[in-house]
């Protein structure tokens, strides 16, 4: 048996030879290989009749029990098998190259057997895989790390191509797993750093193979190569059979969610991506391919309209991926290491601004990756790390940013929707991004969404053959001179239209005239406007009415009011004194007080009750009128209370205080009763103010009666004066003394005496 804390490179076993004779081999031989056949893997059948799906769940139940045979062997066993059995190998290559992704499962048949069988091989594969990647199981079980790397990179146990896959395959809910799997593997074998390397070439020729198929060419590596002259022969888009457009998807698609999910789960790989610039290559291939994959997805005839929107959803899909991995590289090589500071930060923000900035001439790119990731997000974050960072550029950066929505005729999401530069930048970013700017045209829409439910493709603002649709607010954007500049300039070209029917195109287009042009001219205008007469004048502008004329005041109709009268008195108009009046005689005319006599007079007269007779009418009194005036809070009439058809309430009991709330003690009740002395006859009840010695003999008389009954004795009056000296002094007044003396601390002296005492025990003042 093995030796423990051995490496499984350097064990030694002993073993029956062939002829029963002992002997040793090395833990890692062909020899100790089991003879077992696994059978390589086949997809589950598209159509899901009864006997290919009965077919697809024996095949599977073999390789599920063979490995699951295979994860239950010991340490050494298992990487013999793994190591020398070319078909364990074979089965693992066509589970990754067979195996349906994720888009590919809503395709397949509904059947739980199926999904079970198909989750068991999933998971079986994967723990076969995690364990290829571990080194070290044990401490009893492991393999020296240099040894390992030369194990699995010499016996293609794993390459980029399957490390890629593996990504794509068991990424969902296993990324953390994966990570750690590909760090292990890039760590213990650097060799694989340089396959990388070699393999992002490879990857880039995906792209130029999709624009060759769509008869397109790239602004990247590949311009530089001359054009053929046959390749105004060669097939596009538009022209390719319906087999080809959906293999050129379908290869677009697998393609961009595979390095999507590498450099997800594995980010340190962003860097020998950006190193072949591999982000510029994306972009240009995003801006120049999407839009006319899209057209021909969206206006192409299919006969069978589930694949044209499959189609539609791979192809959103894709595009989604692509933006997403420019986020990836982006945020890995610029935005995480200025996150993290350090001595290159603003190296770092110079190079995120210079991507940024190089997206702008890509508009279609821009607005999606915008879209997803807000720009001016990244650009705040940049000034608030590095506040040394140009205010001009970052404003002409955003302005550019808007031109792009603009230009695609879209309109930003309100959340994205930031504050504008400072307008001396605005006409040098408006020019610049207009001049980088390529003809958008019209911008492909979105296919009817399927009942199984897709992600929407990114920009889709419209259904299938329905033209792309701006900002349908109800306020108009534009000013008045600006509707009136963009109605000469599309009747310029189209002089035939009336000025109704276009204000209605700029209303449904967000008032983009090149985006009404263009849809005018391929009559692929918008269902709602196809109804309207093409020469329908404008609409004749109402005029509001005055705004004088509805008004409203307090002063209307006054003799003041000059809006409504022409006549007015001016001698009842004059600034300071009026002319041939003195001051002596306005001061002299009381006619106001003569005026306001007759009012106050009826205030004079206060009745408080009127007797009426009994053939006298009441309502010449007014009797029944409410006065709002009157205040009843401290009327004591007692309504209802005393009513003759029913016992009195005060004469069947009278009012008395509640047991609850009277005092405890009824001593205290008499004691009250009896502070209250009844003030003399003799006293003047009107006196202002009373002497004040016969206050306080009253409050010192009461204060002694209420001492005396409660039992408290005064205090006695200290004498500390006594008699004179040589006659003797009382017990009295040597305690009063006594207690002066000891009190005489709470006075001015404060605590002179016990301080002076403190300090004379202590020795500090001799005695």
């Amino acid at each position: 048996m093995a030796c423990a804390r051995v490496p499984l490179d350097e064990q030694q076993v002993t073993e029956p030879g062939p002829l029963g004779k002992e002997h040793t081999l090395p833990a890692l031989h062909p020899a100790r290989k089991e003879e077992r056949c696994f059978v390589p893997y086949k997809s589950p059948p598209e159509d899901g009749s009864p006997a290919e799906v009965e077919e697809f769940l024996e095949h599977a139940k073999f390789i599920t029990e063979d490995l699951e045979w295979l994860l239950g062997l010991p340490h050494d066993k298992f990487w013999c098998q793994v190591v020398f059995d070319d078909s364990l190998q074979k089965c693992l290559d066509s589970y990754l190259h067979q195996a349906p992704r994720g888009l590919d499962l809503t395709s397949l048949p509904s059947s739980p057997a199926l999904a079970d069988m198909q989750r068991s091989i999933h998971r079986a594969v994967f723990l076969t895989f995690l364990r290829m990647a571990t080194h070290k199981e044990s401490k009893e079980n492991f393999i020296t790390p240099t040894v390992f790397g030369e194990i699995i990179y010499e016996n293609f146990l794993f390459d980029i191509p399957k490390i890629l896959d593996l990504c794509v395959l068991f990424g969902k809910g296993n990324s953390q797993l994966l990570h750690k799997m590909i760090e292990n593997i890039f760590t213990q074998q650097p060799s694989y750093y340089s396959d990388l390397d070699e393999t992002v070439p490879t990857v880039l020729q995906v792209f130029d193979t999709i624009l060759s198929k769509c008869g397109l060419q790239c602004e990247g590596a590949a311009a530089m190569e001359p054009m053929k002259l046959n390749a105004h022969k060669q097939p596009t888009a538009m022209t390719m059979s319906q087999q080809e457009l959906l293999e050129t998807v379908l290869y677009l698609c697998d393609s961009t969610t595979t390095i999507h999910a590498f450099l997800d789960i594995y980010p340190a790989a962003c860097t020998s991506f950006h190193a072949h610039c591999f982000l510029s290559r994306l972009t240009s291939f995003y801006e120049t391919a999407v839009p006319d994959l899209e057209k021909a997805v969206r206006k192409r005839n299919f006969d069978d309209k589930s694949l044209q929107e499959d189609l539609w959803k791979r192809l959103s899909h894709s595009c989604r991926k692509m933006v997403e991995t420019a986020h990836l590289l982006l945020n890995y090589t610029c935005l995480q290491p200025i996150l993290e500071g350090g001595e290159n930060t603003l190296s770092f923000a110079e190079e995120l601004l210079q991507h940024f900035t190089s997206f702008l001439p890509e508009k279609r790119f821009l607005s999606d990756y915008d879209e997803q990731f807000p720009i001016a997000d990244d650009v705040s974050l940049l000034q608030q790390a590095l506040p040394v960072i140009d205010e001009t550029r970052t404003s002409y950066l955003l302005q550019g940013v808007e031109s792009a929505w603009d230009s695609v005729g879209r309109q930003r999401p309100q959340s994205h929707i930031h504050q504008k530069s400072v307008a001396a930048h605005q006409g040098a970013a408006g020019a610049a991004a207009a001049a980088s700017s390529s003809s958008a045209g019209f911008q492909p829409q979105k296919v009817p969404e399927p009942r199984g439910g897709r992600e929407s493709p990114l920009g889709a603002e419209a259904m299938l053959e329905v033209p792309r649709k701006g900002n349908n607010g109800a306020g108009c954007p534009v000013s008045e001179a600006e509707l009136e500049s963009l109605l000469s300039c599309i009747r310029d070209l189209l002089p035939d239209l009336g000025e109704g029917f276009l204000l209605a195109c700029l209303h449904e287009y967000n008032y983009n005239s090149e985006l009404v042009i263009n849809n005018i001219l391929e009559d692929r205008l918008a269902p709602n406007l196809d109804k309207l007469d093409r020469a329908m004048p404008r609409p004749v502008k109402e005029e509001l009415p005055d705004v004088l004329s509805v008004r409203s005041n307090v002063f209307d109709d006054d003799e003041f009011d000059i809006f409504r009268r022409d006549q007015i008195d001016m001698s009842r108009i004059w600034k300071g004194r009026r002319k041939g009046e003195s001051a002596r005689d306005m001061l002299n005319d009381k006619q106001h007080v003569t005026e306001q006599k007759a009012r106050y007079q009826a205030y004079e007269t206060v009745v408080d009750e009127i007797v009426i007779a009994p053939g006298e009418n009441a309502e010449a009194y007014d009797l029944d009128d409410y006065d709002d005036e009157y205040d009843d809070t401290y009327d004591m009439n007692q309504v209802g209370a005393n009513d003759l058809d029913g016992d009195s309430l005060l004469n069947r009991r009278p009012f008395t205080v509640p047991q609850v709330l009277r005092r405890g003690n009824k001593q205290e009740e008499e004691e009250e009763e009896e502070e209250e002395e009844p003030i003399p006859n003799n006293v003047n009840r009107d006196h202002f103010v009373q002497d004040p010695a016969l206050l306080r003999e009253r409050a010192e008389a009461r204060r002694a009666t209420m001492q005396q009954r409660k039992g408290y004795r005064p205090e006695r009056p200290g004498n500390v004066v006594g008699q004179p000296k040589g006659q003797g002094q009382t017990l009295e007044t040597f305690l009063d003394r006594r207690k002066k003396e000891a009190n005489k601390s709470r006075g001015s002296n404060h605590n002179r005496r016990s301080m002076a005492d403190r300090k004379r025990n202590k020795g500090m003042i001799p005695s």
